[in-house]
């Protein structure tokens, strides 16, 4: 049974005038989504950071009857084919994109995987590969098997097929994101791929069903590839191009971002190598080199905590989230305890003295 505020959730991201951050300001004002289409103009007008054009239009007939009817049609074709929306305050979005404020209100998902994976390794690169890097990208897909990952990528020619295409072979849940709506697979040739994926895995589109292929929404996709990553890895790039703005967001994110080298006059290593020397990036040969700087374990068992240690009612809780998340960054943990970050930085740091917490790159936590 459908929310009954999905076709309002779908309609605001389908209002050309508005955007995340002006999207975010109407519902915190307004109080609700819905609420959004039923304030009047001079409530509207309040909100901040919202203009007076964008608030005429929301308030217009194409605005609100036609935004409406277009949002319904939208969510009938979603239904018809399986496909989640998850807007930005739904459990099922990931947790991880919803504090960026670039980062889209909705997105479109059809597949089997966790969103919310504990972790989840980005991987991007040239869309032409020599041998070497696709021997490369292989083995490092191969090696991140026993460290229980989430592979994500953009279901482009080289190395994101690459990626997911291995994933798929070991069986690594693995996500593609799209750079147009559901209705199309691009490249065509992917397209078996892409349905194995929904197996173990899935699609992501932040696009309307029907939206066609444009240049310009790659880029927009490349955000959500830095953003859900903890880790990216790149493989093999040019100096310029999609793989160097993937990992230049990550870098502004706050990811950790991973290079492999190349020869020095390989053009398809120049990228690399830049990230490497720029300190953009570090420098591995393998999986288990990502593992060790991330400080990802491959043994299956369980922590147990320090039975000795008094902990207090909020500690508890803390240890409790961080627990089943296996690891988590700060402004994560923040949000789930409902505690502003600078006091979440104090008991933290009150718990790794403790010795049951451990800080790891990109401030994030483990139990000790």
């Amino acid at each position: 049974m459908r929310e009954q505020n999905t076709i309002y959730k779908i309609a605001l991201k389908l209002t050309p005038q508005i955007g995340p951050v002006t999207a975010r300001s109407l519902i915190s004002y307004c109080g609700g989504i819905e609420q959004v289409f039923k304030a009047s103009k001079k409530q509207l007008l309040k909100a901040p950071g919202v203009g007076e054009k964008t608030v005429d239009f929301l308030k217009s007939a194409e605005g609100f009857e036609v935004g409406l009817a277009l949002a319904e049609k939208e969510l009938n074709l979603l239904e018809k084919h399986d496909i989640k929306v998850l807007f930005y305050t739904d459990e099922g979005y990931p947790q991880r994109l919803k504090h960026y404020t670039d980062s889209p209100i909705l997105i479109y998902y059809k597949g089997t995987a966790d969103l919310n994976h504990p972790r989840i390794v980005g991987i991007v690169g040239t869309r032409k590969p020599t041998p070497h890097g696709i021997s490369i990208c292989e083995e490092l897909v191969e090696g991140l098997l026993p460290y229980n990952v989430l592979i994500i990528s953009g279901l482009a020619y080289g190395v994101d097929i690459t990626a997911h295409r291995k994933s798929v072979e070991v069986n690594i849940p693995t996500i593609g994101v799209m750079g147009h709506g559901f209705k199309t697979i691009y490249p065509q040739a992917h397209r078996k791929t892409a349905h194995q994926m929904l197996e173990n895995g899935g699609l992501i589109s932040e696009f309307a069903y029907e939206t066609a292929i444009a240049r310009e929404h790659f880029p927009m996709r490349n955000r959500i590839i830095a953003g859900m990553s903890d880790a990216l890895i790149v493989v093999e790039t040019a100096q310029s191009g999609g793989s160097m703005i993937t990992a230049q967001l990550a870098n502004g994110y706050n990811k950790d971002v991973f290079a492999v080298p190349g020869r020095l006059k390989d053009k398809s290593s120049k990228g690399c190598n830049h990230l490497i020397k720029t300190h953009k990036a570090a420098l591995i040969e393998s999986a288990e080199d990502i593992a060790y700087i991330m400080r990802w374990s491959a043994d299956k068992e369980g922590r147990q905590t320090n039975l000795f240690v008094e902990l207090n009612e909020v500690e508890k809780q803390i240890m409790g989230i961080i627990e089943t998340k296996e690891e988590i960054a700060i402004d994560l943990l923040s949000y789930e305890a409902k505690l502003p970050p600078s006091k979440m930085a104090a008991i933290l740091l009150e718990l790794e003295f403790k010795g049951v917490v451990k800080s790891l790159p990109g401030k994030k936590y483990i139990l000790a």
